[in-house]
């Protein structure tokens, strides 16, 4: 597990600018990326694409994947922009996905991305509470069953974007769902937290076999995600917004999770402004983790050990 520290001198003087600054390349190496048509995760696939790396755009609105694919050859150069369907919220529509994505030669880097936040009370196909059965429940599937192949593409990375309001989350494990009651501020914190739980699961699982994980927060964002957010939060959000990132800017700690040289022998970490970070105690709770594992391969069917 990496530890923990507070942002470097030389991390915080790249992003005055905005952007990470490494000249990295990922020419031969495929990226995967869910949520790619909008904010943080196409600003993601675009940089990657620019380091000469095959890109899938793994996402559920085909009509504005095609625009982002169109804008990000056009951008980068780069030809080998590919879109998949994918709807975290239906397990089937997961599963298929995974199908197509298995026969892919290799995919070095996954960088789950996609999320919805403070949503109204809804449930997913499989009856999940919608923003656990995004933010989590269906990455943990998605990862679960590109495992192998992503595996047989060591070294590889998986990215996981979680925020800093995993400080204000509670994993409720008689009640992941929200069923006896439900706050959606609450709910998407517990999301959030359960993003890094299973970063440092997830890093235990893969010891050994050259692919490691991270967790990061990306910064307060403008992106569509705020559109349900309610009167009083967006007043509050408009007053914050002169301290909130762009999309460009706050695509950059997945970037640099994705890409950073010295992150390679690094697992289990969790990152703010291209540096490690701080996380809560809860966070770190391997206890609640491993629960949250377990219950987790419960509620999707699933057996992974």
């Amino acid at each position: 597990m990496s530890r923990n520290h507070g942002p470097n001198m030389h991390s915080l003087r790249n992003l005055l600018l905005g952007q990470w600054l490494c000249g990295e390349r990922l020419s031969g190496k495929t990226v995967l990326v869910t949520g790619a048509n909008s904010g943080i995760g196409k600003e993601t696939a675009r940089d990657l694409a620019k380091r000469g790396a095959r890109i899938i755009l793994a996402c559920r609105d085909m009509a504005k994947a095609e625009a982002a694919q169109k804008e990000i050859i056009e951008d980068s150069g780069n030809q080998d922009v590919v879109i998949r369907r994918l709807d975290l919220s239906d397990i089937k529509s997961i599963r298929e996905f995974a199908e197509i994505i298995n026969k892919e030669k290799q995919v070095n880097i996954l960088i789950n991305n996609a999320g919805i936040m403070m949503c109204p009370y809804s449930k997913t196909v499989d009856g999940f509470e919608m923003q656990f059965g995004v933010n989590h429940l269906g990455h943990f599937l998605l990862t679960y069953l590109l495992s192998d192949l992503i595996k047989r593409s060591a070294p590889a990375r998986i990215i996981n974007v979680s925020s800093m309001a995993h400080s204000w989350g509670t994993i409720r494990l008689d009640d992941l769902n929200s069923e006896t009651s439900y706050d959606s501020r609450k709910a998407y914190c517990q999301s959030k937290l359960a993003n890094i739980l299973f970063t440092r699961s997830l890093a235990k699982q893969l010891q050994g076999t050259g692919v490691t994980a991270y967790a990061l927060h990306p910064g307060v964002v403008q992106t569509e995600l705020s559109r349900h957010l309610s009167i009083p939060l967006k007043f509050a959000w408009m007053v914050g917004r002169p301290f909130t990132k762009n999309s460009v800017q706050g695509a950059q700690t997945s970037i640099y999770c994705a890409v950073a040289p010295e992150l390679e022998k690094e697992s289990g970490g969790y990152y703010s402004d291209c540096a490690p970070a701080t996380c809560t105690r809860s966070a770190m709770d391997e206890e609640i983790a491993q629960k949250l594992w377990e219950l987790s391969c419960r509620m999707l069917a699933i057996t992974w050990e």
